[in-house]
């Protein structure tokens, strides 16, 4: 069942850094703007983070009572603390600095004459990006998924920090293993 959740859970966190992290890192890569520097900071901040407190920020945010969870909560009805979706959430947060610094490089990287080149050549921007930009990327973003699939696979701090550690909900590979050597250690 651990295995199970924790394969899940890190597919659908690789899912989210991807589906936030490449705009991100094309951002950052591409696009030249005050505070960049600071933006790019806070967005690899979890990975030097001990996970246990980035656990802790993410209950200060998300939590019932955090800066944003307080309104997911109240709005909307969504609890993250202590649920599956927290382990996504958590194992995302932990996850997707891997993935935006890859992808960035391969944005940085890529020659941006091919995509002037199709421009002028009157293709759209979301053609460009699907036909030209991504096929350039594709190396970087296959390398950055794996690496943040990864991370998130092997999540312990953060995970039982926000999400605990309940058996066929919240308990990862990891968090089960731990908690083996700690009752059985022969196990």
């Amino acid at each position: 069942t651990a295995l199970r959740l924790s394969l899940y859970c890190s597919t659908w966190a690789t899912a989210l850094a991807v589906l936030f992290g490449v705009p991100l890192a094309w951002l950052l890569a591409r696009v030249s703007f005050p505070g960049r520097g600071l933006a790019r900071a806070l967005c690899t901040l979890s990975m030097v983070l001990p996970p246990v407190v980035a656990g802790v920020a993410l209950f200060y945010a998300l939590g019932r009572r955090g800066l944003v969870g307080q309104y997911l909560d109240r709005w909307f009805g969504i609890t993250l603390p202590f649920t599956t979706w927290g382990v996504i959430v958590a194992q995302t947060f932990v996850a997707m600095p891997f993935l935006v610094i890859t992808v960035e490089a391969a944005f940085r990287q890529l020659d941006s004459r091919y995509e002037e080149a199709a421009r002028t050549l009157g293709a759209s921007r979301g053609y460009v990006f699907r036909r030209v930009i991504l096929p350039g990327i594709r190396p970087g973003l296959v390398a950055g998924a794996v690496l943040a699939w990864a991370r998130a696979l092997g999540e312990f701090g953060a995970t039982i920090t926000f999400a605990g550690n309940f058996p066929g909900r919240t308990q990862t590979m990891p968090l089960a293993i731990y908690i083996a050597n700690e009752t059985n250690p022969d196990e």
